[in-house]
């Protein structure tokens, strides 16, 4: 503190030690006797999107793949999860804890429909009563050996997602929008939230995309053109499914059997969750242009380094492309210590050489370097099998 301080921090441009703020910790514990091992979060920037039919679906697909799922619904006052899967009990809770109520097929889920005395009695609570809500649900509930639970939180970015995002250990969210114009707004809203809490965003869904007439087996857009993969064009997101206007699905939520449903619209999203379980201590090498993924692996200026270790990023190097003799790049990485490359695209006389060394490749990728090997690390992130063919760079691309 400086002698000539008036206590008048507001006022003050000096950085003394007395008014730098100290970041505080929001974070949660689960319940000492929970097992979760991924969190996902389904958001929307606005409500009637089917934020909450896709994380029943979500749910139940993973389920019926023999990954043991649950369901946290944080949209308090307007909850919809136990209609949709025809719970009528309810929730019960002993000295240790909250128990979540199953479904025929499994799926544990805990809503406050299940607490409340009539399903129809309204929730009229202020904002940080239900943010406490939704963190109980996480400490004080007892999930036993969950591999995904999903988290169906209210449309649009206040109280409730905020505590989520700073409380909870979040893996990553989807966000889930729909054809019209003005969505587009408000779905960068919530996408930029999440960038601003710094949690992964594994990609979009687009929910009410269009009706196929079964009369005539053509494709209308009801709720007019879609906008989605701009939205995802501007983000450097992928569009991850496109779910229909289909009777099936609102007479499966209505008679509450969800679960019953096989639909496939969500199994690209259920095929990319399925690879996220934890690789540890490993080496990924990203080919760069700087700090941008490179379109071609042996055209690339550097490669940027990262050391991570259950799927969290420990240390990072850039080091320059040393050359492209044919062959030289996969052995060079290999006597690095590299386990994963990732690339834009990559030639198939290296991809045969990196797997002879049981090195995995990614191609594909794009965007910023450090982001693609975070997303790999979150198992977000998935090779295309792009193999370059240009003639211009076939020197370059196999060596």
């Amino acid at each position: 503190m400086s002698e000539n301080c008036n206590q008048n921090c507001s006022s003050c441009s000096e950085e003394c030690a007395d008014r730098k703020e100290q970041k505080t910790d929001f974070t949660e514990k689960l319940h000492e006797l929970s097992s979760v091992k991924k969190v996902i979060g389904v958001i929307s920037g606005k409500g009637g999107v089917g934020k909450s039919l896709v994380t029943s679906m979500l749910a139940a697909t993973m389920n019926r793949k023999g990954h043991h799922t649950a369901i946290l619904d944080a949209d308090v006052t307007g909850p919809s999860i136990p209609k949709a899967f025809g719970i009528k009990e309810k929730a019960h809770g002993s000295t240790l804890g909250l128990f979540p109520v199953k479904t025929k097929t499994g799926i544990e889920i805990m809503s406050l429909n299940l607490l409340l005395k009539n399903d129809t009695d309204p929730v009229v609570w202020r904002g940080p009563i239900i943010a406490s809500t939704v963190k109980q649900f996480w400490t004080d509930v007892i999930w036993k050996d969950i591999d995904f639970m999903f988290i169906d939180l209210p449309p649009g970015t206040g109280d409730v997602p905020l505590t989520v995002f700073q409380s909870i250990a979040v893996d990553g969210i989807i966000v889930v929008t729909s054809p019209q114009e003005l969505v587009s707004m408000i779905v960068s809203k919530a996408v930029r939230m999440a960038e601003m809490m710094n949690i992964p965003i594994i990609g979009l869904v687009e929910n009410m995309s269009y009706f196929n007439c079964p009369d005539n087996g053509k494709k209308y857009m009801i709720f007019g053109e879609s906008h989605i993969e701009e939205i995802a064009e501007q983000h450097q997101l992928k569009v991850l499914a496109k779910i229909p206007i289909d009777p099936a699905i609102s007479a499966a939520v209505d008679q509450g059997t969800i679960e019953d449903y096989t639909g496939d619209y969500l199994e690209p999203i259920a095929k990319l969750l399925a690879h996220t379980e934890e690789k540890e201590m490993i080496r990924i090498a990203v080919a760069s242009e700087n700090e941008m993924v490179t379109e071609h692996f042996g055209h690339c200026i550097n490669f940027n380094i990262f050391d991570s270790e259950n799927q969290q990023i420990l240390h990072s190097e850039s080091i320059p492309n040393p050359g492209h003799k044919p062959g030289f790049l996969p052995n060079f990485l290999y006597e690095m210590g590299v386990n994963v490359i990732i690339s834009g695209g990559m030639g198939g006389g290296a991809i045969d050489i990196f797997n002879e060394k049981d090195i995995e490749v990614i191609v594909g990728a794009n965007g910023n370097a450090k982001k693609a090997a975070e997303d790999y690390l979150a198992g977000f992130l998935q090779s295309t099998g792009s193999v370059c063919h240009e003639h211009q760079h076939h020197d370059e691309c196999t060596s």
